[in-house]
């Protein structure tokens, strides 16, 4: 057995995302539906430093960014969008630790990973950190920082977790195929090699005591090269899989890789009965040659993407949901 899969994770979890405006409304819901694998909700709506880029650049180290019309920007100094930033995620935090009291189990925290990080956020002249490899790096390596900080903040906050660290990357994919456009929107930044896109997840990863998973509700998650990069878990889009992807899927799980299977849609849905959502999951483990007994220890159930742009009753609903679908499959794997 993997080293990896000696980590004991809960059932179900969040992805991060929620909707409204109330950190302790969300951090309420969250931690009520997940007793076992709670995460720290974001919360968007709020407005500028609320929003995934936004959020992670508060917790950069020795450097900083402001809102301008197109988005991110790099600034000499901290200013109001920085420490709006920042107050939020301390607003956040505040809810996780009313609510989490005594807790003890697996805990999840969010941030952007490096690779989204650099499509998304713009040098002084506009266009993004992804065209210049120097400042790449340094991002990387201030992002490690930052998320050092965050967690040793997070751990001290609720002294019974076990912090798992979750990398969003949902332009991972578009970053290695030269797919993210420049300023202009006639061209593309040229395609990152694959070696530094792993060096630079590696080393973000490492900076925890815990264990790190990548998500991405993009297709095509490059599962092999996440593997390699030390990842102990991948988060998808449990409906974007294919056939193309299984072996690679099989592989992972038999290197004792946690899957984060995405089941319950992210926007206002009528959903299935909880076994029927997993009956997908099912069909994969077979077709996979995989032993059913081993299908909820090696799964947690989330939803398919964040819930941002769900609305509140449809958020509750499907974390709900999430967990009946992971007691369903717990209780009956075949």
């Amino acid at each position: 057995m993997s080293e990896k899969s000696k980590f004991s994770w809960g059932p179900a979890t969040g992805i991060g995302s929620m909707p409204g405006i109330d950190a302790r409304e969300s951090a309420k819901t969250v931690i009520g539906s997940f007793e076992s694998f709670p995460c720290l909700p974001e919360l968007p709506a709020r407005g500028p430093g609320a929003d995934m880029l936004g959020r992670s650049i508060g917790m950069l180290v020795e450097m900083y960014a402001h809102v301008e019309p197109s988005g991110w920007r790099v600034s000499d100094r901290p200013g109001r969008d920085t420490r709006r930033a920042r107050s939020w995620l301390g607003e956040d935090l505040d809810a996780l630790e009313e609510f989490t009291q005594g807790y003890q189990g697996p805990l999840k925290v969010q941030a952007v990973g490096p690779w989204t990080l650099a499509a998304g956020l713009e040098l002084r002249g506009g266009e993004a950190v992804l065209g210049d490899p120097g400042a790449c790096r340094d991002l990387a390596a201030s992002l490690a920082e930052g998320l050092r900080a965050h967690l040793a903040e997070v751990r001290r906050r609720v002294p019974g977790a076990q912090v798992v660290l979750q990398l969003d990357e949902p332009s991972l994919v578009s970053v290695l195929r030269g797919g993210v456009r420049t300023a202009s929107g006639y061209r593309t930044h040229r395609a990152v090699d694959r070696q530094v896109v792993e060096g630079a997840l590696r080393d973000v990863m490492a900076v925890g005591d815990g264990p790190a998973i990548v998500h991405t509700c993009a297709p095509d998650v490059p599962v092999a090269l996440l593997r390699r990069a030390g990842a102990s878990g991948i988060s998808f889009d449990f409906s974007l899989l294919t056939e193309r992807d299984e072996e690679a899927v099989g592989e992972a799980v038999e290197d004792g890789i946690q899957l984060f299977a995405g089941v319950v849609p992210g926007t206002d849905t009528a959903l299935s009965d909880p076994a029927g959502s997993v009956m997908g999951v099912r069909t994969l483990w077979r077709r996979l040659g995989l032993n059913p007994g081993t299908l909820a220890e090696s799964l947690v159930l989330t939803p398919a993407c964040g819930l941002a742009g769900a609305s509140p009753e449809y958020a509750r609903t499907a974390l709900a949901h999430c967990a009946r679908a992971a007691r369903s499959l717990a209780d009956n794997p075949e």
